[in-house]
């Protein structure tokens, strides 16, 4: 069984339009946006860079920071990922070579 959730940020691209979820298969979605499974937001504005998350041990803790975040301005977002982050590369590739 699955403990670990996950809140993320996707993007655009560099600077570009911004997407907040929450999973318990970080892999797996992450690669649904990418290939444009699911109809809507990600898919409209090409949203499939992942440049930040975290891991949670619950998904009520997991849902809340989602909601925290999705209130926050673009800024804070930006400030979440920007010292980890700074050229808002794609950390996808690194999850399947288990560096993060």
């Amino acid at each position: 069984m699955n403990n670990t959730y996950f809140v993320y940020l996707l993007a655009s691209r560099r600077n570009g339009t911004l997407y907040t979820g929450v999973t318990s298969d970080l892999m797996g979605r992450v690669a649904q946006h990418r290939e444009h499974v699911v109809p809507g937001f990600t898919s409209k504005y090409g949203v499939t860079r992942l440049v930040w998350f975290e891991a949670h041990e619950s998904i009520e803790a997991a849902i809340t920071r989602e909601k925290q975040i999705k209130t926050w301005q673009r800024a804070w977002k930006i400030e979440l990922f920007r010292d980890l982050n700074p050229n808002w590369d794609d950390l996808f590739p690194a999850l399947g070579k288990g560096i993060w």
